[in-house]
């Protein structure tokens, strides 16, 4: 018998739900549903190159970066990326990661990185949550890329209150000093990938940049599911 009609068998008894828009999920759909993936506006070309130079291109810490989506509050991508952070739904992490690669794969293969390093939580936060969303994502980036991720190279030292409502210069000054890399050996000469859920002012990831560059990084790059304009 095939694996679909166990899985057809298996959706009988316990069916799936997409995330995005909780209607079933069919036998041939992997954990997200098509109309939710499709109704995603992408992110263009030109509007990743005009954020590069909003978000990153002043600091020089990262040399480039891509993101396959525009995120929209309230909308199919929100409630995805919810369910992966406050649902325990790994598997949708990982085709998060997947699409990521099947959308942006090309350029990200361009950059011949060694590997992937997901932002990480602080220990508190992980702890009342019980997991990483962004190392689920970069877990199915990888695996699709063939590159290895790397979650203990950088860690999260500073407890920070959440970003959303901060102005730049708040954030900036919020998450300062708030990472240390932990394997300085590992990271030297390397080209690192690090990934986010949804990349907003991109403070974050140039903190995560500047302090893995300080201790020998060769060049390091961004990716996330989505930006936030």
């Amino acid at each position: 018998m095939s694996t679909m009609f166990f899985i057809s068998l298996f959706d009988f008894f316990l069916p799936r739900f997409c995330p995005g828009c909780k209607q079933k999920l069919s036998a041939e759909q992997k954990y997200i549903c098509d109309d939710c993936i499709n109704s995603i506006p992408l992110a263009t070309n030109s509007l990743i190159k005009i954020e590069y130079q909003r978000k990153f291109s002043d600091k020089k810490l990262i040399s480039g970066f891509t993101a396959p989506f525009i995120f929209e509050k309230d909308k199919e991508l929100q409630h995805i990326i919810h369910s992966i952070k406050y649902s325990k739904k790994f598997a949708v992490g990982n085709r998060l990661g997947e699409i990521i690669a099947e959308i942006s794969g090309d350029e990200i293969k361009t950059w011949r990185i060694d590997f992937i390093v997901p932002v990480p939580l602080h220990h508190l936060k992980k702890a009342n949550r019980g997991y990483n969303q962004s190392f689920y994502i970069a877990k199915g980036l990888g695996k699709s890329l063939n590159i290895p991720v790397n979650q203990s190279i950088l860690k999260r030292v500073k407890f920070t209150q959440t970003q959303t409502a901060l102005s730049l210069v708040e954030r900036q000054e919020n998450i300062g000093d708030a990472f240390k890399v932990k394997k300085t050996k590992t990271v030297k000469g390397k080209n690192i990938l690090i990934i986010d859920d949804v990349i907003t002012t991109g403070a974050t990831l140039n903190e995560c940049a500047r302090i893995l560059k300080e201790v020998g990084a060769n060049k390091i790059y961004a990716s996330s599911s989505a930006i936030a304009e």
